[in-house]
């Protein structure tokens, strides 16, 4: 990205990353895009190369919107409808229970104020640090997290619940579910993390919260997560990928969404992203996570 890409971007930023197989693992089935404006992390499955080869089928899709400024909602949209497709298509070779997860924060903008666009399928994770507090904003598309949900089960009981790796949407894997998406407004100063479940699943909130809140520079702060997750056990692939929040284009703070008279012409997926930013309640496909032989 030019020097004048970056002034005309709604939210400059600074990001670093990091991936580890992980001490168990033979192959590292995550991928990860961490280039503006798009910051995102898969996480195959399947088993015998082919969730390797689904995370990064589905991540090509983004490759032609790096560089730009912002990236529109229609165009993640178009790129997750691609990406499912490529997925899909393993299915006539070795990849025929293949699927992956995909989540992540794009730059996006509305009337010339810079956003966060979220996105999620699968349990990978992202979070934002904000004001001192570390959210979580994906929500989770897992079996144990529908138990959660309908209070059958507390959060600390899914952490280590049998059958925690078994989600419930992705990208192939027999899935066709709609990934959930938030539009949040930015901030300067706020932190994203995007990260697989090799590092959600070793790592606890309130360590992740130190970790980012502690080491500034966000190349040292992913580089710190990835040791911690294998100090901690590493019996997946893990991968983290920080995003800062430099320089912001001023917004309303008491404006999350677009205003009606701001949306692109044509944008009519806005009408629809304003009921997605909570996961739908409708029944899903129950793919079980693939493990690697």
């Amino acid at each position: 990205m030019t020097d004048a890409q970056q002034a005309s971007a709604p939210i400059v930023v600074s990001a670093g990353s990091a991936t580890d197989v992980g001490l168990r693992r033979r192959i590292n089935e995550d991928s990860m895009l961490a280039r503006h404006p798009m910051f995102l992390v898969a996480d195959g499955m399947g088993g015998h190369e082919a969730g390797e080869v689904a995370s990064a089928a589905a991540l090509a899709v983004f490759e032609p919107l790096v560089g730009l400024p912002s990236v529109r909602v229609e165009d993640v949209v178009g790129a997750i409808d691609l990406a499912r497709q490529n997925v899909d298509a393993l299915a006539g070779g070795a990849g025929g229970g293949a699927g992956t997860t995909l989540t992540g924060v794009v730059v996006s903008q509305h009337g010339g104020d810079g956003y966060w666009l979220v996105v999620n399928l699968g349990d990978s994770r992202t979070y934002r640090l904000a004001g001192g507090a570390l959210e979580q904003i994906s929500v989770d598309h897992s079996v144990v997290q529908e138990l959660v949900d309908a209070g059958e089960m507390t959060a600390e009981e899914a952490a280590t619940a049998a059958g925690r790796n078994v989600i419930t949407r992705a990208l192939g894997a027999g899935s066709d579910e709609d990934a959930d998406f938030w539009l949040l407004p930015a901030a300067q100063g706020d932190r994203m993390l995007v990260c697989s479940d090799g590092l959600s699943g070793e790592v606890d909130a309130a360590t992740i919260h130190e970790i980012l809140a502690s080491v500034l520079d966000p190349q040292a702060a992913a580089e710190r997560l990835v040791l911690q997750a294998l100090a901690n056990g590493g019996r997946d692939n893990v991968t983290a990928v920080v995003v800062d929040a430099i320089a912001v284009a001023q917004h309303d703070p008491m404006d999350t969404l677009p205003r009606a008279g701001e949306r692109d012409a044509g944008a009519a997926f806005d009408d629809e992203l304003d009921a997605d930013t909570v996961p739908r309640k409708t029944p899903r496909s129950k793919p079980e996570r693939g493990e690697r032989p």
